[in-house]
């Protein structure tokens, strides 16, 4: 492994050091998270970036207690981890996101806390439980496509569980998109698909979460993203302006 420094990401240096998902400080994205940020960094969230020996920026890792996560999990002194993300591909398999974990897990020692957990799945904008079970974890929870991932020093402590967020799913009538500015991609994603539904005369309520009871509320694994429509959830994650309206030429279709 080349090497590295860590870089802690703060509310006094988050101008410079920006998030390593969005670089641009005048993108709205990028402001949305920082606003994000700044509230929730007085609860807990850390945010650690890797960069070479160049300066270059290559991983990052975001994370808070499990009582303030922006996830349906449950549980009591366990750290969890929100994202991690190595980039370019070059850089994968090198220990790099091990490397990440291990700070998180070191932090979460400091703390007394009694393990990290991480959820995971092999669907997109979430990590693939490999890189957990690599360092250590064991999956202690499923629902649908997602996993929970748990590594623990006190073998006595109750482990963490996920919410069943299906059953949330009814209350949402019509076309629904609900979303939290965890992601700065959101954003620019819900103006998408708010134009998207102009053009098709779709009717498209945005519900935006305002804190991590909410979020672990949300009709979908991932939390922080699900469009629905008529109680059944759509897609959990991210959506463009083509896939949105993929779905839609889909779904009217079948009503015709």
């Amino acid at each position: 492994m080349e090497p590295t420094k860590i870089i802690d990401v703060t509310p006094e240096n988050v101008q410079e050091e920006t998030f390593f998902c969005i670089k641009d400080i005048k993108k709205p994205g990028f402001q949305s998270k920082r606003k994000w940020f700044e509230k929730q960094y007085k609860l807990g969230l850390r945010m650690k970036i890797l960069k070479d020996n160049t300066d270059k920026m290559i991983g990052f890792i975001e994370y808070i207690p499990v009582s303030n996560a922006w996830r349906p999990v449950l549980g009591h002194d366990f750290m969890f981890i929100h994202c991690m993300y190595v980039y370019p591909n070059k850089n994968k398999n090198k220990g790099y996101g091990s490397l990440l974990i291990k700070e998180v897990e070191n932090e979460a020692k400091k703390k007394k806390m009694v393990g990290i957990c991480a959820m995971a799945s092999k669907g997109a904008w979430i990590s693939d439980k490999r890189i957990f079970e690599n360092n250590g974890f064991i999956q202690v929870d499923q629902r649908g496509r997602f996993e929970l991932m748990t590594k623990k020093w006190e073998p006595k402590a109750k482990d963490p569980k996920l919410i069943d967020w299906t059953a949330n799913q009814k209350k949402y009538n019509g076309w629904q998109l609900v979303y939290a500015d965890q992601c700065p991609w959101h954003e620019k994603s819900v103006f998408a698909l708010l134009n998207t539904a102009l053009d098709y005369g779709i009717d498209l309520k945005v519900n935006k979460l305002r804190s991590a009871s909410e979020a672990k509320q949300a009709p979908s694994g991932y939390g922080v993203f699900s469009l629905l429509h008529d109680g059944e959830l759509i897609e959990d994650h991210y959506l463009s302006a083509t896939r949105f309206r993929n779905i839609l030429k889909k779904e009217l279709l079948q009503e015709s």
